[in-house]
């Protein structure tokens, strides 16, 4: 009797960017060994949509992000769910969850007080509030308007869509968006899933892979594998700016070998 594939769940992944030396640089991030899925990989953040990623409160703290655009940009029908925004801002929270930056922000818009100035990045008020996050006291929306935060969907380039295979007991259906970050850029990894980050030029971090000291998921491999290309972010992200994006599935295949 053929096995009936697992759904796979929505997920977001979101490529951080950094401009230094003779190109583009990635942010990867090691697992933790203990964790289930693709433990001491070297993957970018990300991690499963959730409901409150497309609510009201986040839809209006997006800045440059149409509903209806979003939709068709990834492909979605319209009763969809979760909504095209949802991946987004699952992006961008998983993001500061695992690495503390809050990326595409921009210190203007709707915050509790009016008069409040935007809190620095890897401040206590950003570390308190990643830690209410990842204890599940709070959701996204009120974190960003108590740091006095918007975002900045412009700078945000849906670059690439991935679904398990079907065979695979854990699958996800994962959007790859990207975005440049200032070089000197904090990263605080979350220990609880990740042990460390590095950046690497995409040639080096394959490089690295071929000798078997980085350990990558195809995605991720196939990615840099593009990624390598460019000569900087901007011409990277200008590149994916509008370009279609493919759903990629692989399918295992039985071999005589």
């Amino acid at each position: 009797m053929a096995t009936v594939p697992s759904v796979p769940l929505p997920a977001a992944t979101l490529i951080l960017l950094r401009d230094e030396g003779a190109g583009p640089e990635v942010l990867l991030l090691r697992r933790n060994r203990a964790t289930r899925f693709a433990p001491g990989a070297y993957v970018f953040p990300g991690g499963r949509v959730d409901a409150a990623d497309g609510s009201d409160a986040m839809a209006r703290l997006w800045d440059g992000l149409d509903p209806e655009a979003t939709r068709v940009r990834l492909g979605l029908a319209p009763s969809a769910l979760p909504s095209a925004m949802a991946y987004y801002g699952a992006a961008v929270r998983e993001t500061f969850e695992e690495t503390g930056v809050v990326a595409c922000a921009v210190p203007r818009g709707e915050v509790d007080r009016p008069d409040a100035a935007p809190a620095p990045f890897q401040s206590p008020a950003v570390s308190a509030a990643r830690e209410s996050l990842l204890e599940g006291g709070d959701s996204f929306a009120p974190v960003l308007r108590r740091l006095g935060v918007r975002l900045d969907g412009a700078a945000l380039e849906y670059v690439a869509h991935w679904v398990t295979p079907a065979a695979s007991p854990r699958r996800y259906d994962t959007r790859f968006f990207a975005t440049g970050v200032p070089v000197g850029t904090q990263i605080v990894p979350d220990e609880r899933e990740t042990t460390g980050a590095v950046w690497l030029s995409p040639r080096d971090a394959l490089a690295r892979h071929r000798e078997g000291g980085l350990s990558l998921m195809h995605p991720t491999r196939r990615t840099l594998e593009d990624f390598q290309a460019f000569s900087s972010v901007d011409a990277l992200l200008s590149f994916y700016r509008g370009r279609p994006v493919p759903r990629i599935q692989p399918e295992f295949v039985r071999t005589p070998g």
